[in-house]
This record gives C-alpha cells, sequence and structure tokens, in this order.
C-alpha cells in the first residue's frame, strides 16, 4: 500500500513539474527567448578543457561548451551548475555580475532547471578545492526539458523502465554509456580483422521469399506491389555462400537477424551476427579463424588475454579446446551415444537422467537425442572457451558429413561462460545431398515443425554451378558483447530491446 501510495504522489509531482516547465517555455517565448534554438557554436569538449587547462587558463581562451544540466546548486549572488556532454562532465561558475542582474535573477533562477541543455561560454579557473570550472560570461539555452530528470540520488534504477526509456537511463548511467561505447568499439575491431584479412564486407538482403539458412521460426511480411509473402531474414547463410559460387573467395557480413522465439537474458528476437565465408577451406580453418578473432577482441578491449565474467576468469589464449559432443556427453553425464544401437534406446538414456523429450511427432533419432541431452546437461557448464566438434548431420542440414561417418558432420559450436557464441561448418557443397537435406526439412514442416527451412530450388540451382570447399561461421555479436562487456543479459547489450506492449 505504501509503495503504491508513493508511486501515486510521484506521479502527481511528476505532473505538477511538467505543467510548471511548460509554464516557463511559454514565459520564456513571452520575452523573446526561443527555449529550441537552431544551433549552438560547441568550441570544446568537458575532456578538453581538462586535459588543456594549463594552456586555456594561461592564454585566457574563451571557451564554448554545451551540455545537460545534471546539477544545480545556488549560493546567494553566484551558483554552479555540472554539465554534462558526450566525453564527461564539467562545472560552470555564474556570477550575477557577469551575466547581468536581470538575467541572473529573472531568467537564470526562474527559467532554468535541472535536464535542461545550455551552452556556456567563458574562461576557465580553478577553484579553491582544485575543480577545473568554466567562469561563464554569457549562457544560452538550447533545450527546455519538460521532463524532471529521475531523482538524483537514486537515478534510473527500475531495470524494466531503464530498457523502455534507455534515452533517460543513457543520462542518468555513465556506467550504461560505457557498455555501448565498449560495444561500438568491439564491432569495429571485428569489421577491421576481417578486412585485414582480406575479407569483402557485403550485404545480402534482410526480406527473403523463402525460410532459410537456420532452424528458426521467422517473421512475416507481405510486399504489396509484388502480392507475396516475404520473411525477415533468420540468417544470411544461403545468400553468402552463392557468393562464393560467383567467385568471391572471403566474404562477411554483420546483419541484423529476426527470429520468432522467445525472449530470455539470451534471446531477443532481433539481433546482430557476423557471417563469414572462407573458399578452399574447412571447418578446422574456422575454428582457427575464430579464435584468433576472439583472442584478439579480449586483447584489444582489456590490454591481456583473461577478463571476469560471472565471477569466473576466462582465458582467450589460442589454442582453445577441443571435443566432439559424443565425448562431452559423456564427460558430463556417462552416456555413451557410439554404443546406443538404437532410438528408442537413445530416448530412454535421456529420460533415465532427468531429460523427457516430446514424441508427439515421432521418435527422434538417436542423434538427435544427442544433441538435446548436450543442451540440457552440458551446454551451461562450459565456461571455458570450448569448441564442441562433431554434431549429428540431424540437426545440421547445411553442414558437410565426414567422408568415413555419414551421420556425423563437420561443424563446431563454441562455447563459453555457459552459453554459445559461434557457429560453423565444412559446408555441404554437394547439390543431390542438400537436396535430400531439404525434403528432410520440409517432411518435417509437413510434420507441424515450426523450425524448419523450405526448398530452396535457387540455392541448388547455385550449387549446381559449383561451390568450392568451403568453411563458414556465424557469430552472435550480442551474446558476444555479454561476455566482453560482463553484463547480465542480451538487454543490457541492445540499446532498444524488444519488451512487452504495456497494458
Amino acid at each position: 500500500m505504501s509503495n503504491d501510495l508513493n508511486n501515486t504522489n510521484n506521479n502527481e509531482n511528476t505532473s505538477a513539474e511538467k505543467e510548471n516547465r511548460k509554464e516557463k517555455i511559454n514565459t520564456l517565448r513571452s520575452i523573446g527567448i526561443n527555449p529550441f534554438p537552431n544551433s549552438y557554436n560547441v568550441t570544446h569538449k568537458s575532456t578538453d578543457i581538462i586535459n588543456n587547462f594549463e594552456e586555456l587558463e594561461k592564454n585566457s581562451t574563451e571557451v564554448s561548451i554545451a551540455g545537460r544540466i545534471m546539477l544545480y546548486r545556488v549560493m546567494g549572488k553566484a551558483s554552479f551548475l555540472t554539465i554534462k556532454d558526450p566525453k564527461g562532465t564539467i562545472q560552470a561558475y555564474i556570477q550575477k555580475e557577469k551575466v547581468g542582474e536581470d538575467f541572473y535573477n529573472n531568467i537564470f533562477k526562474k527559467l532554468i532547471d535541472i535536464g535542461d541543455i545550455v551552452g556556456v561560454k567563458g574562461t576557465v579557473f580553478k577553484t579553491q578545492k582544485g575543480e577545473i570550472t568554466v567562469y561563464a560570461t554569457e549562457i544560452t539555452l538550447l533545450t527546455k526539458a519538460i521532463n524532471p530528470l529521475p531523482e538524483k540520488f537514486h537515478g534510473l534504477t527500475d531495470t524494466e523502465l531503464r530498457y523502455r526509456q534507455r534515452y533517460v537511463d543513457l543520462i542518468m548511467n555513465d556506467d550504461v554509456k560505457e557498455v555501448f561505447i565498449k560495444r561500438s568499439k568491439m564491432v569495429s575491431t571485428i569489421r577491421q580483422f576481417m578486412t585485414e584479412r582480406d575479407f569483402l564486407e557485403v550485404e545480402t538482403p534482410m526480406m527473403h521469399p523463402l525460410i532459410g539458412g537456420a532452424k528458426a521460426k521467422p517473421f512475416i511480411t507481405h510486399h504489396n506491389t509484388l502480392d507475396m509473402t516475404l520473411y525477415l531474414r533468420i540468417a544470411p547463410e544461403l545468400y553468402l555462400k552463392r557468393l562464393i559460387v560467383g567467385g568471391f573467395d572471403k566474404v562477411f557480413e554483420l546483419n541484423r537477424n529476426f527470429r520468432n522465439e522467445g525472449i530470455s537474458t539470451r534471446h531477443n528476437p532481433e539481433f546482430t551476427m557476423m557471417e563469414a565465408y572462407i573458399a578452399y577451406a574447412n571447418f578446422e580453418d574456422v575454428m582457427r579463424l575464430v579464435e584468433e578473432l576472439f583472442a584478439h577482441i579480449c586483447f584489444t578491449l582489456n590490454g591481456k588475454y583473461t577478463l571476469e565474467f560471472n565471477g569466473n576468469e576466462i582465458n582467450f589464449k589460442p589454442p582453445f579446446k577441443r571435443v566432439s559432443m559424443v565425448d562431452i556427453v559423456k564427460e558430463y553425464t556417462n552416456l555413451e551415444f557410439n554404443s546406443i544401437s538404437s532410438d528408442k534406446e537413445a530416448l530412454e538414456s535421456a529420460k533415465n537422467i532427468g531429460i523427457d523429450i516430446d514424441t508427439s511427432k515421432g521418435i527422434p533419432s538417436k542423434w538427435e537425442t544427442l544433441f538435446t541431452v548436450f543442451e540440457h546437461k552440458v551446454e551451461g557448464k562450459l565456461i571455458q572457451p570450448t569448441f564442441v566438434t562433431d554434431h549429428p548431420k540431424a540437426v545440421s542440414p547445411l553442414s558437410k558429413s565426414y567422408p568415413d561417418n555419414p551421420d556425423i558432420t563437420e561443424r563446431y559450436e563454441l562455447f563459453c561462460g555457459g552459453m554459445e557464441l559461434s557457429n560453423g561448418f565444412s559446408e555441404l557443397n554437394d547439390p543431390i545431398d542438400q537436396k535430400e537435406r531439404f525434403d528432410v526439412q520440409v517432411a518435417a514442416k509437413a510434420r507441424g515443425e515450426d523450425e524448419t527451412m523450405d526448398m530452396d530450388y535457387d540455392f541448388l540451382n547455385a550449387l549446381e554451378y559449383g561451390l568450392p570447399p568451403t568453411g563458414g561461421l556465424g557469430i552472435g555479436i550480442d551474446r558476444m558483447a555479454i561476455l566482453f562487456l560482463n553484463v547480465p543479459s542480451i538487454r543490457d547489450t541492445i540499446l532498444f530491446p524488444q519488451m512487452r506492449k504495456l497494458e
């Protein structure tokens, strides 16, 4: 009850404050001051002044800064403001004699509030406490804020509200801003790493006429002029491999994908991936590239090959551990799938260790059960970088099988911090085999499975022109950011994560 009362009072106070600020806008306009001017000449950022203070002070250089008022302290005939700009914060000193009594008393003190964006012009000095400060000769209101900022001592602490109103989150929480600056550096480092190794960055369609490139449920849209159903991209894979057919030896794309799946700390329906393909390579070559990339990112961001995540020190110095799925399942569950002789035996073995598998659409193969056991019993326990290799063909419709074992493919998934970060394989380039695997996907869709791929005859046609031996990889950029930025949720790595609709 008391919390509800406090929320009601806070809402009433906020509403009254907003009305008060709207009245101030009217007053400003009535006296000829535009509360939303078009531009302002900024000569220095806060860090420019701090880093070059001695020179600026010695030469009495006039500076112009602009930013949001975060603190406002009135001390008789003078006041102090804390101004926040994109680089940090700096203090401004406003004295009645310097800016004029009428401006100080009737405009500055009465019509300017915390949260407003202002321009401050003046020279620099240090206060008695040694704080670098701009001694204002002129203050210009640049944007009158109608919404008050959250209470300064508590900030914006409601997690869901922070995600919904990221703009306020960024204003109030400097550490959040640093996360996204670091994410940007991570992405630009990836792009530089790839281009330095002669990969060509490309762009492929985001609206597809067919569902393909991964096993996932798509978002569906419609093109009116063409009168056709289209699917938002779940993966760019089949288009990128077409480019390898066309003669590009190395291609990559940093891309947005969309999958109509649940939302969790590891899943957002709209997410960023990097996919890359290398002609005349296989999954072993791809693994070496991936571990080199992760090591490079870690060192670039942290100055070392280790980082802290969820209380664990994770070491990205190559080589990473490599282990087959059969072996690691045996290590964690004592189940030996190479010795299991039937699908029913595999199902019973999974049940014996507490995994109930839905059989309403048929009994899964023993290899599909292997994959399910791995997901439930192993995946979350892989803390150090680990390549889990040799995935079943049954769950790898685009991967090339081993020549001596058609049930197992040359595929890896990279796990770290208990989550999957990368997937890659030797790409299937036999159009006849690929057609058969598409047939399996189509049959699964006919049984009611919704995470399946369509038959893509144009892709098969491309393969019939000849796809050279190729290694491919995908990396989840948002999950990589969870790890390298040491945040608890994928929502902390996405500026505007998908949220439930408010009632």
